[in-house]
């Protein structure tokens, strides 16, 4: 099944033109409405910096799960990424512009490439018992949204002030990362948690067939190297698709961990919702202009990642199995689909 996502100029897929709506719509370049958007309608941005109907706003929105603010001023759109580590952001968001046909296709890697959303969210439930001494704790169906999608420090930052306020994010970075290392080594090693990765369904079908039309592709993801290659390197294996370093035109993660004794690179305050990532593959990675992104798409499984793309300028498709219906971010997909058969179709008939 493919939804025709709801936004700016109406019901469509990423292969149809987008009306103008700078004119009317309450946020320029994304929507004309809160509601439209499928976005709750605030009275000011969490940190007050700007307030509906004041210095020239029209609107302010915010996401379901409150991790991006939209302000709609006459001529253009500000995107608020808030943060539990303080250090917030404001991007512009910019036009999605006219779609071309396709150059590059841009993917995410847990929930998307690969299924293991559910080893990372045990490995910070085994993190956080670690920090309270319990072997028997157990994450809450409601913290899911919480601990999947955004940045590590942010996951275990929301389980501290939830279970353990008076541990330290130092603490659980610790044993974070003490978890993940025998972790890792096992399953590279032969062993580990059962099922722990899993190639998604008609995903090497589906990146055999852009290898063979002539499409760059980048994996783009909010894991650090340390996590993130392994998840890849072990489902190629399974795939039998050989090296993914030869296969990817690009491969960009959050970086590596910082730690004592060993230097790290950014890896927990810019990843997604902010846009870096996805920017960095597109411009570095694949050597596409920005105003080349018209002839890419990003595919997504989770709210921060959609929100990334969308304000990285990149047309935003979201699949459905993921947290993106839980985030409040459907709306801001230009195409949400049940799997890849329904991407390579629309990606087809641009030409």
């Amino acid at each position: 099944m493919i939804l025709l996502a709801r936004g700016s100029g109406g019901a469509k897929a990423f292969g149809v033109a987008q009306a103008s709506i700078s004119d009317t719509a309450v946020f320029p370049d994304l929507g004309e409405s809160a509601a439209a958007l499928g976005l709750l309608a605030a009275a000011k941005t969490s940190d007050g910096r700007f307030r509906t109907g004041g210095d020239g706003v029209r609107a302010v929105a915010v996401t379901g799960d409150g991790k991006v603010e939209f302000v709609g001023f006459e001529n253009h759109t500000l995107a608020h990424v808030t943060s539990s580590l303080g250090y917030p952001a404001y991007y512009p968001v910019p036009s999605l512009g006219e779609p071309a046909p396709i150059k590059a296709v841009l993917m995410d890697l847990d929930g998307t490439t690969v299924h293991s959303e559910d080893f990372w969210i045990w490995i910070i439930e085994q993190s956080t018992a670690s920090l309270l001494g319990d072997s028997k704790f157990e994450l809450e169906d409601s913290d899911v949204a919480h601990v999947s999608g955004h940045s590590v420090s942010e996951h275990l930052k929301y389980c501290i002030a939830k279970y353990c306020p008076d541990r330290s994010l130092e603490d659980a970075r610790r044993f974070y990362f003490e978890h993940t290392d025998r972790e890792m080594k096992a399953i590279l090693d032969g062993g580990g948690r059962p099922g722990a990765f899993k190639p998604a369904p008609g995903i090497k079908e589906f990146l055999l067939e852009l290898r063979s039309m002539g499409v760059k592709l980048g994996l783009v993801t909010s894991g650090l190297y340390e996590k993130a290659y392994p998840e890849i390197l072990d489902v190629f294996k399974t795939l039998d698709m050989g090296d993914p370093e030869q296969f990817y035109d690009s491969i960009i993660t959050a970086g590596t961990a910082v730690g004592r004794g060993k230097a790290g690179t950014m890896g927990e305050l810019p990843p997604k919702p902010h846009p870096w990532l996805y920017a960095e593959s597109l411009t570095i990675g694949l050597g596409l202009g920005f105003e080349e992104r018209s002839s890419v798409i990003g595919i997504e499984d989770s709210g921060a990642g959609i929100c990334a793309l969308r304000l990285a300028g990149i047309r935003p498709v979201g699949l459905n199995d993921g947290n993106i219906g839980e985030s409040g971010t459907g709306g801001l997909c230009h195409l949400r689909v049940d799997g890849f058969d329904q991407i390579m179709a629309e990606i087809k008939a641009l030409g």
